[in-house]
């Protein structure tokens, strides 16, 4: 048996959070979109800019593109998790599995080094297996903190490892920013600099966590326990009208708030008047950190109004000011532009993400199947993912223009601001 509360365990369990946090900010947000969007701008012979690419024969604009391939990997992701998680308990190591998803995660960030668009199915081959790579090992990651640490100690380690995430992730990106602007490193360079952050500060985790010693027979269809539990709290939610209607509003304004996340550096490449490729690089790395930043000061905010309005009512201020960032977005040109949205979204994105999770907390049921809970409402959040990205390259692709796409997700804003209102009253989240 693995021994609980025990400290360097569960610090080394944490500090996975400092390795592999540098991929969401870095890569997904920070720098491989305006990376991306350089490589896949091409001057044609007549001296016209041209953003469309060849993927297997199709024609589609970079950011479409770019849409489809987060969309495509959330959507096995999807899938992956609930199989993953189905045979987490059964299998003799985790940290091998740990260890082989943070590998090729690692790896795929890597090889963007290589990124060529003459081989560009290669090439977005690397960030759908990073996607692939990243939230595989997260399975493995989470399916540890039962086995090392106690109930009542869940939150606080979890806290702590978010918080080493949120540091290092900053840390490594302002070393990129300075080399960037300082010394003039090819953008290419930050993607090795991920993978060796990524599996050198991991290593710390693997040395330290222990091997998954409770081997057990694997039972006829134990496979698929994830879908059936699933499908499980699918039914009983039907019970619960509070959660059945939280969860519904929940899924559609989640499309929104992880797309805008997903898909605004690569809107401000293309649509923000930098005036340079030099100026572009760095203030959309600015534009990152300052969402990160304020997202801080927004959580704590957006905190401090739940506990005097209620979670509900604070979850439709913010919604609204979701819905208004998008028709905002639609308009701006400037740099100056993008930096207040920036600040908005941050704002904004640090409140609804930490106050959506603790909203659905406080409605749960008396019961010990928690964990079942929370992996339905991952699962709900990465579904919202693959609709709101392709939605996303979708509309650009049938309209000619990414503005529309950002103007169209304040749709899926309102329909959740609309559905929140029919959230039955409850005694945790209504003042």
């Amino acid at each position: 048996m693995i021994e609980k509360g025990n400290k360097k365990v569960e610090w080394a369990w944490s500090f996975y959070d400092w390795a592999n946090s540098v991929y969401p900010l870095v890569v997904t947000t920070a720098i491989f979109p305006t990376f991306y969007q350089a490589v896949t701008t091409t001057e044609l012979a007549d001296g016209s800019i041209t953003d469309r690419v060849l993927f297997f024969g199709y024609s589609f604009s970079n950011s479409e593109l770019y849409s489809y391939v987060i969309s495509a990997s959330f959507l096995i992701v999807s899938f992956l998790s609930p199989l993953l998680s189905g045979v987490a308990d059964y299998l003799g190591n985790k940290k091998f599995f740990l260890k082989a998803f943070c590998y090729l995660g690692a790896l795929s960030c890597g090889s963007l080094y290589f990124f060529d668009v003459q081989h560009l199915e290669r090439s977005m081959l690397s960030v759908f297996m990073a996607s692939i790579g990243f939230w595989g090992s997260l399975v493995y990651y989470n399916a540890y903190l039962p086995e090392i640490a106690y109930p009542s100690e869940h939150d606080r380690i979890s806290a702590k490892g978010f918080s080493l995430g949120y540091l290092g992730s900053s840390i490594l990106l302002i070393i990129i920013l300075v080399l960037i602007m300082v010394f003039g490193m090819a953008a290419k360079w930050a993607f090795v600099l991920v993978m060796l952050w990524w599996v050198g500060f991991a290593q710390y985790t693997f040395f330290v966590l222990p091997h998954y010693s409770q081997k057990k027979k694997m039972a006829r269809g134990q496979i698929w326990k994830g879908l059936q539990e699933l499908r499980k709290v699918f039914l009983e939610i039907q019970d619960i009208p509070v959660i059945k209607s939280y969860l519904a509003s929940f899924f559609v304004y989640s499309m929104g708030v992880q797309t805008v996340l997903l898909m605004a550096v690569l809107f401000a490449a293309k649509e923000i008047n930098w005036g340079d490729d030099s100026k572009s690089k760095t203030g959309l790395i600015i534009s990152v950190l300052i969402i990160q930043f304020i997202a801080i000061f927004g959580a704590g905010v957006f905190s401090r109004m739940s506990k005097r309005w209620g979670n509900i009512s604070v979850l439709k201020v913010a919604i609204f000011i979701w819905f208004l960032v998008c028709i905002w977005a639609y308009f701006i040109h400037t740099p100056t532009d993008f930096y207040i949205t920036a600040a908005l979204v941050g704002f904004v994105m640090g409140g609804i993400q930490a106050l959506s999770r603790s909203t659905y907390s406080k409605m749960l049921p008396e019961t010990k199947d928690h964990a079942s809970y929370f992996s339905f409402y991952d699962v709900l959040e990465k579904l919202g993912i693959v609709i709101g990205t392709f939605s996303y390259g979708f509309i650009e692709g049938m309209t000619g223009s990414i503005r529309n796409s950002i103007f169209a997700l304040g749709v899926f804003f309102i329909i959740g601001l609309i559905l929140i209102f029919f959230v039955p009253k409850h005694k945790l989240v209504n003042a």
